[in-house]
């Protein structure tokens, strides 16, 4: 328990055997997980379980999400950046993070394979109060709000269906770029929180990695795979103020599991972020972390049930083609010039659509326009940005 809850008077009542994998809390008893874990648990030990066999998955051509819900104060960020950000490898150093721990072994893969080349983006995003920020903005000032665009065909790499429009993806060369990266990051989130008069930061932090694999084949011809690995950790407040992203998410894993006719995914943007990860194409993994404190009963409660309902949720993972990158080129230029061509019809159309019956429909149906446009144009920015990566 924390400082403060034991200032509180607050008693442990959550109790953990793992060999039974249950989780008691009070009276209730919990035990629809693979791991559980108790206050002994370490970095490594969370990692060597339950992290590693998820990279090896990464490197075989498969998109990854690793998803930490929890109160806040629990520790997601601890788990995901780790207490250190030290010049030693995380063999040498048990407080190391999930993601620190999950680039360098990456790296440490990719070194040992017969992998002729490759590269490794990442990418750092704050949602506050539904809008997106980029962590990694150059400047403060850089700091916009950030759009999130469908990209249903999946061909320019972003979140699954979801592209982030103008999200800086910064190369990275070892573990020790990335440490640097997660204390700009962490940096800006407390700049952010300070300047939203904030008491405390209650944003959820998007880490993604981005790795593209090339390789010659005999005939000379290039060949490209392109993997994404997305670490989400995400804070809920108290019970008694429930943000949307909580209450949409609910909405989401509820409708996933009783296989309702409409997810509601795009309610949130944390949703739409999550859309491939939950009930999609990647394999994804949840940490749940709570407190055991008396005084936070209801949460610990409400994040054991999440987790519980959550796992009850069935992905399709599909491993990533590799292409020559002749192919590749081809099949991005062609949806540059698809979007294009929707683009132009779309500013051709403004104007005959418009509803003549009232002012009030009319000013909807601009609305509607601009915002198509708004969509369109957002998807080709990101799609020309995607083709000069590969290029």
């Amino acid at each position: 328990m924390s400082d403060a809850e034991r200032a509180d008077n607050a008693t442990s009542i959550v109790k953990v055997e793992e060999r039974k994998m249950t989780v008691t809390c009070k009276s209730k008893v919990f035990s629809a997980f693979d791991k559980v874990y108790g206050t002994s648990a370490d970095q490594e030990r969370i990692y060597k379980e339950m992290v590693s066999p998820q990279v090896e998955r990464v490197l075989a051509g498969y998109n990854c999400t690793l998803f930490a819900y929890g109160q806040t104060g629990t520790g997601k960020t601890y788990t995901m950046e780790g207490g250190s950000t030290s010049d030693v490898s995380y063999k040498d150093d048990p407080t190391i993070g999930i993601i620190p721990r999950a680039v360098e072994h990456i790296f440490e893969e990719l070194e040992k394979s017969n992998t002729e080349e490759y590269s490794i983006r990442v990418s750092y995003l704050e949602l506050y109060n539904e809008e997106l920020y980029d962590l990694l903005a150059p400047t403060s000032e850089d700091r916009e709000r950030l759009r999130i665009f469908d990209d249903p065909s999946k061909k320019f790499f972003g979140l699954g269906d979801m592209l982030v429009s103008g999200a800086e993806e910064l190369p990275v060369r070892n573990r020790f770029e990335v440490y640097n990266l997660l204390k700009r990051g962490a940096d800006r989130r407390v700049t952010a929180a300070t300047f939203m008069n904030m008491n405390s930061s209650r944003s959820h932090s998007i880490f993604t990695v981005s790795v593209v694999l090339r390789e010659n084949t005999q005939n000379g011809e290039e060949l490209v795979k392109q993997v994404r690995y997305l670490v989400l950790y995400y804070d809920f407040m108290n019970s008694g103020n429930i943000n949307q992203s909580l209450l949409t998410l609910g909405r989401v894993i509820t409708a996933l599991t009783t296989s309702a006719p409409h997810v509601p995914y795009r309610e949130s943007k944390l949703t739409r972020l999550l859309q491939d990860s939950l009930g999609g194409s990647t394999i994804t993994s949840i940490i749940a972390t709570l407190s055991p404190a008396s005084t936070n009963y209801e949460e610990s409660v409400s994040t054991l049930e999440y987790a519980a309902r959550a796992k009850s949720i069935r992905n399709h993972p599909e491993c990533n083609q590799t292409l020559t990158r002749k192919a590749l080129l081809k099949e991005y230029n062609e949806e540059i010039e698809k979007l294009r061509r929707d683009l132009r019809s779309a500013r051709e159309k403004n104007g005959i659509f418009l509803s003549q019956e009232s002012y009030t429909g009319m000013e909807n149906e601009i609305a509607t326009k601009t915002e198509q446009l708004r969509e369109l144009e957002g998807q080709l920015d990101a799609a020309i940005k995607k083709l000069q990566k590969v290029c």
